[in-house]
């Protein structure tokens, strides 16, 4: 059937995040790893397109989007979705801000929304200021980000040098005075001539009400959850019918392989809480430039088919800067993902189909080793992050993709129990 929303996401992460919400209300929804390289057919109502271009050059990055907007069209949206982090991952350059003044051009749009909010997992904007949890983002551990370091909490600081026009604001008062409160705010901004508006979001109502009252934008922005009220929406205007039977789990045998590449706090603790569940490996970048992962895939395969074992790249802060000064960032950033890639087909080829993947790099890396192309979504293990299940090479799989900060510190022993229930 025809697509009503085409989103675009700058990760495979974020992308399997915005899936899994969509996918709460029961409708049916697609994603799509890497930009597809046939015509759309047999598309979903709700069409999620996952790149790899949240650190990617920015002329890369807008090119990659358009091309992924075109596709969309063909599947017949005519409402989209542009998807970031929820901690608004970018630089002084880009590219939240330049993909979506291209998309704008492209759709003919004179206005869009900026919403990274995140309530669930503790994100929250006031008065244009993201927080994490109680801290500010520039207080968070989001300061040291190895690629994306984010300094500045204000979320129009950091659109203004990355857009040609005006950047305003849609703030919590106006939000909390309802659908057309805001709705007028939004008119009166573009009287005004502000194409960019970041609106404050502190709970879930606030989503509700921003997705009610921008629904019929043709371009929304933001984080995954200002998207999750969309497919009620839909239905309430006509747009979205019955849904498709629920997803038929694939029955899997036991084997499953944690991979982890992201340094987030979270993930430091998910990783410290998981060794005490079976066997780990650490990987250390400085020996994969000298060795590859040979000794790693050695013990890998010395691993009983029938556990879960984890291989990770995860590190303190101190430890990456350390690592970082030694090889330069990209390229420790590049070893580290070789590695968990060629990790994943390898346990594959051993026969595991259970994957746990954290970090937004790594799932892309993990991704693109083991083919995937489409994925049907699951059910979720934590806010914004579900099962997803493929096929590759003719076996089904399932694989969860983590975005580094998501999820509690037992996630992932819970994703593996998740999967059995």
């Amino acid at each position: 059937m025809a697509t009503i929303l085409g989103c675009i996401a700058d990760d495979f992460t974020g992308a399997t995040d915005l899936a899994g919400l969509l996918a709460r209300a029961g409708v049916h929804v697609t994603l799509r790893l890497g930009l597809p390289e046939a015509p759309p057919q047999d598309t979903a109502p709700f069409e999620v397109i996952a790149l790899k271009c949240r650190t990617a050059p920015v002329s890369d990055a807008v090119a990659e989007c358009r091309a992924a907007l075109d596709w969309l069209r063909a599947a017949g949206a005519n409402r989209f979705f542009w998807k970031y982090c929820s901690t608004f991952d970018s630089t002084a350059d880009g590219n939240i801000g330049p993909v979506a003044e291209a998309l704008m051009d492209d759709l003919g749009a004179d206005q869009t929304i900026y919403c990274p909010a995140f309530p669930e997992n503790g994100r929250s904007i006031f008065m244009g200021n993201l927080f994490v949890g109680q801290q500010p983002l520039a207080e968070s551990p989001m300061k040291d980000h190895p690629l994306t370091p984010m300094r500045d909490s204000n979320l129009m600081r950091l659109l203004e040098p990355q857009v040609t026009r005006p950047v305003g604001l849609a703030d919590r008062l106006t939000v909390a005075g309802g659908k057309a409160a805001l709705g007028d705010r939004l008119a009166a901004l573009k009287a005004d001539g502000v194409a960019h508006v970041v609106v404050d979001a502190v709970a879930n109502d606030d989503l509700g009400t921003i997705a009610a009252a921008c629904r019929d934008m043709v371009l929304m922005t933001g984080g995954s959850a200002v998207a999750m009220p969309l497919p009620a929406l839909y239905r309430q205007d006509g747009l979205l019918g019955a849904d498709a039977p629920a997803l038929q789990t694939p029955n899997l045998p036991a084997g499953a392989v944690v991979l982890s590449g992201s340094c987030s706090a979270m993930t430091n603790d998910q990783v410290a809480a998981y060794r005490l569940h079976g066997p780990a490996l650490q990987l250390n970048p400085l020996d994969l430039a000298e060795t590859g992962p040979a000794a790693a895939l050695d013990w890998l395969a010395a691993q009983p088919l029938d556990s879960a074992p984890m291989i990770y790249a995860t590190a303190p802060p101190d430890d990456v800067r350390a690592v970082q000064d030694t090889l330069g960032g990209a390229r420790a950033g590049a070893l580290v993902e070789a590695a968990l890639a060629a990790l994943a087909l390898a346990a594959f080829d051993a026969g595991r189909r259970r994957f746990v993947v954290a970090g937004g790099e790594t799932s892309g890396a993990v991704a693109q080793a083991l083919g995937l192309s489409r994925l049907d979504i699951g059910t979720e293990i934590a806010p914004g992050v579900p099962w997803t299940f493929a096929t590759v090479k003719g076996e089904d799989v399932a694989v969860a993709l983590k975005s580094g900060n998501f999820g509690d510190q037992d996630f992932f022993a819970t994703a593996l129990a998740r999967l059995e229930a």
